[in-house]
């Protein structure tokens, strides 16, 4: 069944922007396209909302379960610190590799800049201290659900399943009735990603109806090297699972492919959540650690986000003419390794962490105009590296732990059923 829902993602990745290219030849621009680009978003739209609706909901149960259900306060720290470390670590060569292979290929090097400034996006305020801080701790967990602030939940979850490791047998009856909420959230993961191939048909038609082809020659050379840039990326993931695990990296690799998929055709490492946490589960990361890790990658470790907005800076940095010193690009790799935290994994968040780091430089605001009409398809490619990026870090910590079982063994730790 899993085997069948990937070969659908894949045959609708194929004929979604055959389809796309096809109403973009027969309706032509116009407000024709752009109804049916709507309609066909619509699919999209109601599958993401199908998404959010049991995020927040599995993240708290999964999480606090997780947490409630290791030996104690030590074991909590120790994991926190393991997983806490490695996002720092792999978040650095993230960036790193962006400005390396944006100063490599020179992307924006030769394009023309805006013609106006009147078309340039409002620049968002570089955050204060004061906003991290409201942006990490919730005055309110039902309005944090509500808003799927998955940093806010994720300290809401930790402390509560600190406090029921406190409690011990007295909670365990709410620990195995939480697990239970989690369990039925799983189930209905189940049944909405049986509708995800509709709705990757549905968006790779709509952006293909509206933007065609001609966008993708304009800035081919911008979006082959970001790309080849992700690659490395990959590379470099792959090289940190096999000198822990061997082998098994490619058992891994092909666990998550479904994940990997709904993330690159929804363009939302958000999307791809639910579905990460159960493979992860098969190929044998234990429940704990995964619920434990997976939720803060989320806030924490978006891999292929944070390279790209590295990769973005430099790259408006090129068009207007601007060199970047290497003092410079070291303070942008710490306010991005700062600023990038708690990044919604939605579309688009990227574009207001780099907006913010264009206004610290004083780079043009209208750089951003340059980037609108190919992100989409950039953010394809860094949701999905975001996906391989967690589901690595979950691994690995569960390695380091002695929690990693072989792929569809029982988990260890668990009670029986």
């Amino acid at each position: 069944m899993k085997s069948r829902l990937t070969l659908f993602v894949v045959l609708a990745m194929l004929t979604g922007p055959l389809f796309g290219l096809f109403l973009h030849w027969w309706l032509g621009p116009g407000a024709a396209a752009d109804n049916t680009a709507a309609n066909l978003s619509l699919v999209t739209t109601a599958f993401l909302h199908l998404i959010k609706m049991i995020i927040a909901p599995l993240v708290f149960s999964t999480l606090t379960v997780g947490v409630a259900r290791m030996e104690d306060t030590s074991s909590i720290a120790r994991v926190g610190g393991k997983t806490l470390g490695w996002f720092i670590f792999a978040s650095m060569v993230s960036m790193t590799i962006g400005v390396i292979m944006v100063q490599l290929f020179q992307p924006g090097v030769g394009l023309p800049q805006p013609a106006s400034v009147a078309t340039a996006l409002p620049v968002a305020a570089s955050p204060q201290l004061k906003d991290i801080i409201d942006h990490i701790i919730p005055t309110s967990i039902v309005q944090a659900m509500a808003n799927n602030e998955i940093l806010q939940i994720v300290v809401f979850s930790v402390l509560f399943g600190i406090a029921a490791a406190g409690l011990g047998k007295r909670v365990s009856a709410l620990i195995d009735w939480i697990d239970q909420v989690s369990l039925v959230m799983l189930q209905i993961t189940g049944y909405v990603m049986a509708l995800a191939p509709i709705a990757v048909f549905a968006a790779l038609a709509a952006t293909v109806l509206t933007q065609g082809i001609g966008v993708l020659l304009i800035y081919a050379k911008f979006v082959s090297s970001f790309y080849l840039a992700l690659l490395v990326l990959w590379a470099f993931l792959s090289l940190a699972a096999f000198l822990s695990i061997g082998p098994r990296v490619l058992q891994l690799l092909s666990a998550i492919r479904s994940p990997v998929l709904i993330a690159f055709s929804t363009a939302s490492s958000e999307a791809a959540y639910p579905r990460t946490l159960e493979r992860l589960e098969t190929f044998g990361v234990s429940r704990r650690i995964a619920s434990f890790v997976l939720p803060l990658g989320y806030s924490f470790n978006l891999d292929g986000s944070m390279m790209y907005c590295a990769f973005a800076v430099l790259f408006i940095a090129q068009i207007f003419h601007i060199d970047f010193s290497l003092h410079q690009q070291i303070v942008m790799l710490l306010i991005l390794m700062v600023t990038s935290k708690g990044m919604a994994a939605v579309p688009r968040a990227s574009l207001m962490v780099i907006a913010s780091t264009l206004t610290y430089f004083g780079l043009p605001e209208q750089g951003l105009v340059l980037i609108i009409a190919v992100d989409h398809l950039l953010d394809m490619g860094r949701s999905a590296t975001n996906v391989v990026g967690n589901a690595v870090a979950s691994t690995l910590v569960a390695k380091w732990e002695g929690e990693l079982a072989p792929m569809g063994a029982p988990e260890r730790g668990e009670p029986p059923p």
